[in-house]
């Protein structure tokens, strides 16, 4: 029965099937061959949807898209060129670090990828940048979005292996910067190399008048990961604080987030709700189907039997994700993947939570990778261009990102040191 589904889902992806419906449809078929009732189809689907920390996911998306349409995006993005746009290069620099900061309230990838993107790659290119650089860079910084707390990815890691979101969170903030400090290096030396960015600094604002511009938008993430870790509120109900806060600021203070756009952010923010929630109800019968057939068990001796140290699980777990992420979405991949990986990794002597890091930042670069990463067609709209012209642009960036994720395989230390911190045991 799983060999069935897995190669009915594989040729539905073939024949450019969407994903969740692949997935539904794969998952059907096991059903119907191994005899169980269609009332199962009905619960597996509600009970895949029937958790608490899911609630998160509409609100960070949400709370995202209110903030491109209410300016606080773009006072982000005066701030961090105030800070870093005066070196040769600094605007690309500027869009990396306006990424980070963006991260640490929305959650999530695209949306970084719109509200960063609309005002930075234009901005690139009028300096002198490379349409195709620009766009790249935009897509590969935007990857933070789901690395830097909060992240959904995340959420969906917990709510499938029951791991703490909490401690994924904060064991995220540091990789995110060692990743965002590695893109930096990068573009710096680009620029210097290729005589790029000497313009940069015009238009920079000092960097104390661009504080007192966004001080309110920058409070933003302090509220929501201090809330957090400070036990004022849950992960989940922290979302709800980032919406509530982002319609304060946009329509009253900034005065910049008028009715209709507020109906149309929620209009936007509903339909990518749907589309996420869609894949996990799937994600969850095939899922629960898999374990009923014992895959994670097999999986387990296989792999058992194929490496015989924590060190070389590691290497062909981010082998074989970073081809899956190539092709599957990320969500998916997570909610699939993780209930069987996690149990086989812990057996090797893995901790959970570092685990869910690798995963996240793994998977993180399918979405910079042909020939399904949501980031690049994002970054193509935005830039208006076709996504081949991305393709050699992008390289330099995947490798810098590659480079990180085995830095953060090998060094457990490095994600879970601030968790450890955090939460003393």
């Amino acid at each position: 029965m799983s060999q069935l589904m897995i190669v009915t889902m594989l040729i539905f992806f073939g024949l450019s099937v969407p994903v969740a419906v692949s997935i539904g449809l794969a998952s059907l078929g096991g059903v119907a061959v191994a005899g169980l009732p269609s009332l199962v189809v009905a619960q597996q689907l509600f009970a895949a949807l029937d958790k608490y920390p899911l609630v998160a996911i509409p609100f960070f998306i949400l709370a995202g898209n209110l903030m491109e349409a209410g300016g606080i995006s773009e006072r982000m993005v005066d701030f961090a060129k105030s800070l870093v746009g005066g070196i040769q290069g600094g605007l690309a620099c500027t869009c990396v670090l306006t990424c980070m900061i963006f991260a640490a309230v929305a959650g999530s990838s695209v949306a970084t990828t719109f509200a960063v993107g609309a005002i930075l790659i234009p901005a690139m290119i009028r300096h002198g940048y490379p349409a195709p650089f620009a766009a790249s860079l935009q897509a590969s910084a935007a990857e933070l979005g789901v690395i830097i707390p909060p992240s959904i990815p995340m959420i969906l890691f917990a709510v499938s292996t029951d791991t703490s979101t909490g401690e994924l969170f904060i064991a995220g903030v540091v990789p995110g910067i060692l990743i965002g400090i590695a893109l930096m290096f990068y573009v710096w030396f680009y620029a210097r190399r290729n005589n790029l960015g000497l313009r940069d600094g015009e238009g920079r604002l000092p960097v104390w008048q661009a504080f007192k511009r966004a001080w309110l938008a920058l409070l933003m993430p302090v509220i929501i990961l201090g809330g957090i870790y400070g036990g004022v509120f849950t992960p989940t109900e922290a979302s709800v604080v980032a919406v509530v806060y982002a319609v304060i600021v946009g329509k009253f203070i900034y005065r910049r987030l008028s009715f209709a756009g507020i109906s149309t952010t929620l209009h936007k923010s509903v339909v990518s709700t749907a589309v996420i929630m869609f894949v996990i109800a799937n994600a969850g019968i095939f899922s629960f189907l898999l374990n009923r057939a014992g895959v994670p068990d097999m999986l387990g001796q296989w792999l058992s039997g194929v490496f015989d140290s924590k060190l070389g699980f590691l290497l062909g777990v981010n082998a074989a994700l970073f081809v899956i992420g190539m092709f599957i979405e990320t969500s998916a991949s997570i909610v699939v993947l993780a209930p069987l990986l996690l149990p086989v990794a812990v057996a090797f002597g893995v901790d959970p939570v570092h685990f869910g890091i690798i995963m996240v930042v793994n998977l993180a670069l399918g979405m910079i990778t042909p020939p399904f990463g949501v980031n690049l067609f994002a970054a193509c709209a935005v830039a208006k261009l076709p996504l081949e012209r991305l393709i050699k642009p992008l390289i330099p960036f995947v490798l810098v990102v590659i480079a990180c994720l085995m830095v953060i395989t090998y060094w457990p230390g490095l994600s879970l040191g601030l968790r450890d911190l955090v939460y003393a045991r």
